[in-house]
């Protein structure tokens, strides 16, 4: 049996296949830095392919760079071997639940992500630091070895630099922030489904340079437009220049050819008041006038008043139109001061376009009643609105859509996808991840006993959803408001299983897994390696003493106890898995071990055996 490899794909040997599917006369092999050969690409013959196009040297040419650019592409293409620990404890509806809420570093969730929903994500939302001088950002700093776990843990080290303060005396103001969220949005968008979208909300100061970063990853092309959203109403007496009341949300999708289906909300309260006349059949409809002044282009209609007088008319619409409009009655001549004019029925559809001017989804001060609402007081300084993105939500997504946003904060976007979900029935599922950042010991939400802002984000999910039951209790039965808890943490595996070569014989034969590491530990991680929805339904079984695990309805079914005997092996065999997976040294004896493939064969020769 094959080894699982218990680490992320390397994205640069994607694309090294790619380059070389393209042009495999410039496909070599190299010996890499452990002396074992592998796939590369002949920069030189490569050259010679592109030499009409490529630009070297000092040439002008545009270009949109920063210090460490490189690395930041770097860090987003390199693997890792962390993994994701389940927690029970923290969980709401742990077994049933879609819902996943992710505690850790999301550049390194994001690339764990990628190997099970690639190309799955239909919206993502996120509100990422604003680098204002006074925000956080994120060290990336992985020089550690695979045994250092600090660097997972949102907390600082000796010398603080998990997250560090980014103040504009820094001399790197713009170049860390960009070195912090180019490689988080160049691992997003392989997320993102091929009609999939974006959306980005930030303010002023990097709004320029996160437009051009976008631009590069995702490309200008893709670019559907910058949503102005007013963030409040009032006030800013105080400012010294301009008031400023608002913010901007950047909309980018996977690919503007798949946006083929027109994009529509549902109209606001206050809109919808001028559809004030009813129909028998319950549709809701005003009249409007068809017949304005100043029209550009209009059309000149010839008609009979219900005088009897023949009159001309600047209209909207066409003569055969008009006067198809008024035998089934949805066009009226009205009497005016000035004479006769036209209107017709315009009734209520199911949605409305948006404007790129956002001043009915909520405010800040939204977003502060919501928590207040939930909480009794303020928890959680500048969250967005749930108004806003269950908007956003409403805009693009599907009843079944996944939802990503990866700096969750207090998890409005939960709350968003939740409320959503009871309005029109759906089952979108969210996903939320966010660092364990610690909240400050003076702050309201630390006096709360909330010691770090995932365990606000978790409670509000746990309170938004049981308020939306209990408002709409007859309509929300089957609403899912649970959430697996998934914890960022280095890897199951002792070292040795990556870096054999660098201990002596008698410990390569010891136990490779950590000894404080559990079966649905092993469990997540081996989902993680096979490509498996961490939010697929799990069932614990029992088979001849043994603990079974079984994935998705037997897709997968894992056994990591010892001593595994015939009779638990021919029985997982017989309901034929597409995944079997083991620890290496489970067999009971030298004898099951001697039958293992042959049971497989006579029973499921098709599954895929690995081990750990």
């Amino acid at each position: 049996m094959e080894k699982l490899n218990m680490q992320t794909t390397n994205i640069v040997d994607g694309n090294i296949k790619r380059i070389g599917e393209l042009f495999p006369n410039c496909l070599t092999e190299r010996l890499n830095d452990e002396g074992k050969p592998e796939m590369a690409i002949d920069f030189d013959l490569l050259r010679q392919e592109l030499s009409k196009d490529i630009v070297e040297g000092s040439e002008e040419r545009y270009q949109f760079t920063w210090p460490d650019k490189r690395n930041a592409i770097r860090l987003a293409n390199a693997p890792t071997t962390d993994t994701l620990r389940p927690c029970r404890e923290e969980s709401v509806d742990f077994d049933n639940t879609q819902n996943l809420y992710i505690e850790g570093d999301n550049l390194q969730v994001l690339k764990l992500l990628r190997e099970n929903y690639l190309g799955k994500v239909k919206m993502i939302y996120i509100d990422p630091p604003y680098n204002t001088g006074n925000d956080f950002v994120y060290n990336d700093d992985f020089s550690q070895t695979t045994g250092e776990y600090m660097h997972n843990s949102g907390q600082e080290d000796e010398e603080g630099n998990r997250l560090v303060a980014n103040t504009e005396s820094n001399g790197r103001f713009h170049t860390d922030w960009l070195n912090m969220i180019y490689p988080r949005l160049k691992v997003a968008k392989d997320l993102l489904s091929e009609d999939g979208v974006v959306f980005i909300s930030m303010n002023d100061c990097e709004q320029k340079n996160l437009r051009n970063i976008c631009d590069e990853i995702f490309g200008s092309c893709n670019f559907i437009t910058q949503l102005i959203w007013q963030q409040r109403k009032g006030g800013g007496n105080d400012s010294r220049f301009v008031a400023s009341d608002h913010e901007y949300v950047l909309i980018y999708t996977k690919n503007i050819l798949s946006q083929t289906e027109k994009w529509k909300v549902s109209q606001s309260e206050e809109y919808q008041k001028r559809y004030n006349l009813i129909e028998p059949n319950g549709q809701r409809y005003y009249w409007d006038t068809l017949v304005r002044n100043g029209l550009q282009n209009p059309i000149i209609v010839t008609l009979n008043t219900p005088e009897g007088n023949k009159i001309t008319l600047n209209s909207q619409w066409s003569q055969e139109r008009v006067e198809s409009g008024l035998k089934d009655g949805t066009v009226k001549f009205t009497k005016t001061s000035n004479g006769w004019s036209l209107h017709h029925k315009v009734y209520l559809k199911g949605g409305q376009v948006l404007r790129s001017m956002l001043t009915d989804f909520g405010t800040n001060k939204t977003a502060c009643d919501e928590q207040i609402s939930l909480f009794g007081k303020m928890l959680f300084d500048y969250p967005k609105p749930s108004t806003l993105i269950r908007c956003l939500g409403e805009l693009v997504s599907k009843s079944d859509s996944i939802i990503l946003d990866f700096f969750s904060g207090s998890a409005s976007t939960a709350h968003a996808v939740m409320q959503l979900n009871a309005e029109d029935g759906g089952n979108r599922k969210f996903i939320m991840v966010q660092l364990p950042e610690a909240t400050d010991e003076k702050s309201e939400a630390y006096k709360a006993g909330y010691k770090n802002i995932c365990e606000i984000g978790k409670e509000r999910i746990r309170r938004a959803g049981k308020k939306i039951k209990e408002e709409s209790p007859l309509t929300t039965q089957d609403l899912d408001t649970g959430f697996r808890v998934l914890k960022l943490d280095s890897s199951n595996m002792q070292d040795v299983y990556y870096t054999p070569s660098e201990f002596n014989e008698q410990k390569l034969f010891d136990d490779n897994i950590k000894p404080d590491r559990t079966e649905e530990d092993l469990l997540f991680q081996t989902m993680i390696d096979l490509g498996i929805e961490l939010s697929a339904k799990i069932e614990k079984r029992s088979i001849a003493g043994k603990t079974v695990w079984s994935v998705s309805d037997g897709y997968l079914m894992a056994c990591f106890d010892e001593e595994v005997n015939e009779t638990t092996i021919t029985e997982i065999a017989r309901q034929q898995p597409y995944y079997f997976v083991m620890r290496d040294s489970s067999l009971a004896n030298d004898q099951v071990a001697d039958n293992f493939e042959q049971i497989w064969e006579e029973y499921s020769k098709d599954t895929v055996r690995r081990i750990l």
